[in-house]
């Protein structure tokens, strides 16, 4: 039985292979346990990644789409690496990085037995300083909750609910409607 410090640091934590095949994510120096997504989830994830990859690729951007990616708030950032389900950076990207350079957009889609966890990321995620949106999609429901960091640097106290209508993603120039996002996933609006 391999023991680990009481509060692991993020250098660790990138170097640490659990050998077993399974997903954590650092929060304030605890490893944290991923569980595997939902196929609902795992079929927003891919619908989005895709959608968001084609359409920057359709504009010529040097911005890039990637799921998963490791990311390091910098809120205690020497204790914690959060892992967002789709992130997009304007940054190149370097072989052998190990997070997430820079990013502009991150993505989490909530299950209902992650809300709480994702919520703490996404808290996390407001004190880097390169995010410009953080979109929150539900995955038991047609809804998305989206935070956009204002003109003084700041955020809302509340993000915007969207269930109908158009989904915005001003950081990248992207637009679709909800109804075209949610369409192969059988969920409807409360």
């Amino acid at each position: 039985m391999v023991k680990f410090p009481a509060r692991m640091s993020a250098t660790d934590f990138l170097d640490w292979e659990p050998g077993d095949g399974s997903r954590h994510e650092l929060v304030d120096g605890e490893r944290r346990a991923m569980a595997p997504a939902g196929t609902i989830h795992a079929f927003q994830q891919n619908e989005l990644g895709s959608l968001i990859r084609n359409h920057l690729r359709e504009r010529g951007s040097a911005c890039e789409a990637l799921a998963n990616p490791g990311v390091i708030p910098h809120l205690l950032s020497a204790h914690n690496v959060r892992v967002p389900d789709l992130g997009v950076t304007c940054s190149a990207l370097a072989p052998g990085q190990p997070t997430l350079a820079d990013p502009v957009l991150l993505i989490e889609i909530l299950s209902p037995s992650n809300q709480a966890q994702n919520w703490s990321n996404v808290w996390a995620y407001t004190s880097i300083p390169s995010v410009r949106e953080i979109l929150v999609l539900h995955s038991n429901r047609m809804g998305a909750e989206l935070l956009r960091r204002k003109s003084d640097g700041g955020w809302p106290e509340e993000p915007e609910h969207i269930t109908v209508g158009d989904l915005m993603l001003d950081s990248i120039g992207f637009r679709i409607a909800m109804i075209e996002l949610y369409a192969r996933t059988g969920l409807k609006s409360d």
